[in-house]
């Protein structure tokens, strides 16, 4: 049998409300209606740093802590899977370990782990600086170790020698764990759910990214805006997990899927222009420097970028990521300036684009899975309208072509993961 679409949707503002605050009923509502549709998950980031344009753009979400965010969304839930963003740069593993099973009990084992390391934020816990890249994630794998170890130091079925105190004293146990980066005796306080391990997703693709997430990822989150891309990265994570003796079906890889659907193609695409008319040539250049750290403001919107006019990557550049993309497809397509400047890469997340009808968002959907480029997606509306679409015509569809399930056929995260 054929494992159908792993399908996540990010908790994200796509609301064409102009209410300011929280909203938590509008998240309510979106995550109610994710879970009707048998998603397997909502995923949530987090930014530890406050970042003017993020802050304008998310006016109607706020940046809440989203492991707090979801102990109420699990009240109000049932079946889909709550993803959390918790970074191992800069908490504890017995912090970490404490709360993801705090959260695995008040969902009743629908939670997951968004594995960061970070990129900025040092400075707002009482560092000068950013690890380099290699070391956190260095960190991030003895953290992740650690949280696993703590996780087990109290089994469930320690739980049913209650009372008997020599019982639980020969199964709760601590770890007395002591490395370069972490030192916790344990045990946890609290039992392990008995819904298994808590998923693990990653989203880092560098060479030391991908090597982490074959090493202790269930999933990963993919920058991969083109078909080559997801290609390459998926056959990468199979052949490095197979290398490190797990299976090559054990990392799903999912790219985000920023999308907009109309009733025509045309339609669609007035959709995606609308939401970027506020980014002017001027701002897009200033990404577009902060991606590849070079300016190009003094060329035409019609001139060709080449692959010789772009710098060198270097530890500087704010995403090697994205940097590595971009340069990927100005070496393929030598496209214009103006083209380079509606890159993914430069006005969003290097998400994959899709812009189109119903029927056409599915075909893409399934020319990308049917090729190896993914293993599912991470839903990002690009509006409410778009969303509406997604629910009501592109699920159904997906379904009917048995890519995706009609019903739950179970009730944790793991089991909708298949793991």
């Amino acid at each position: 049998m054929t494992r159908q679409l792993t399908i996540g949707i990010h908790l994200s503002a796509a609301s064409d409300t102009n209410s300011i605050g929280p909203a938590i009923d509008e998240q309510i509502a979106f995550v109610q209606r994710a879970e009707a549709a048998k998603l397997d998950f909502v995923f949530k980031a987090d930014y530890l740093v406050a970042h003017p344009a993020l802050m304008a753009k998310t006016k109607t979400t706020v940046n809440l802590d989203p492991s707090l965010l979801f102990a109420t969304l699990a009240r109000e839930t049932t079946h889909i899977g709550l993803v959390t963003t918790i970074s191992t740069s800069f908490n504890p593993p017995y912090v970490i370990a404490r709360q993801l099973q705090s959260l695995n009990w008040i969902s009743n084992g629908r939670i997951g782990w968004n594995v960061v390391t970070s990129i900025d934020g040092a400075k707002n816990f009482g560092e000068d600086a950013m690890l380099p890249s290699q070391q956190r994630y260095e960190k991030a794998k003895e953290c992740t170790d650690v949280v696993h170890q703590l996780w087990h130091s109290y089994p469930y079925e320690a739980m049913k020698a209650k009372g008997d105190m020599e019982k639980i004293q020969a199964s709760v146990k601590p770890i007395h764990y002591e490395g370069k980066y972490f030192k916790v005796e344990g045990p946890l306080s609290v039992p392990m759910h008995p819904a298994g391990d808590i998923p693990l997703f990653q989203a880092g693709a560098s060479d030391v990214g991908r090597q982490f997430a074959a090493t202790v990822s269930n999933a990963i989150f993919a920058a991969t805006p083109t078909m080559e891309a997801g290609i390459a990265l998926r056959k990468d994570l199979r052949q490095r997990a197979q290398a490190l003796g797990r299976s090559a079906d054990a990392i799903r890889v999912l790219p985000g899927l920023y999308f907009f659907i109309g009733d025509t193609y045309d339609e669609a695409w007035q959709m995606y222009y609308e939401a970027h008319a506020h980014l002017t040539v001027e701002r897009k250049l200033q990404s577009l420097q902060a991606v590849i750290g070079k300016d190009f403001s003094d060329l035409g919107l019609t001139d060709t970028i080449t692959i010789d006019m772009l710098p060198e990557i270097t530890d500087a550049i704010r995403s090697k990521t994205h940097a590595t993309l971009l340069r990927d497809y100005v070496a393929n397509y030598q496209p214009t300036l103006e083209q380079l400047l509606w890159r993914p890469e430069v006005i969003g997340s290097a998400h994959l684009v899709a812009i189109g009808t119903p029927k056409q968002i599915v075909n893409q959907i399934k020319t990308f899975y049917d090729n190896g480029a993914l293993d599912g997606f991470i839903g990002v509306p690009g509006n409410n309208a778009s969303l509406t679409q997604f629910y009501e015509q592109v699920i159904p569809l997906l379904v009917e072509s048995g890519l995706f399930r009609q019903k739950y056929n179970g009730s944790t995260l793991r089991e909708h993961l298949q793991l």
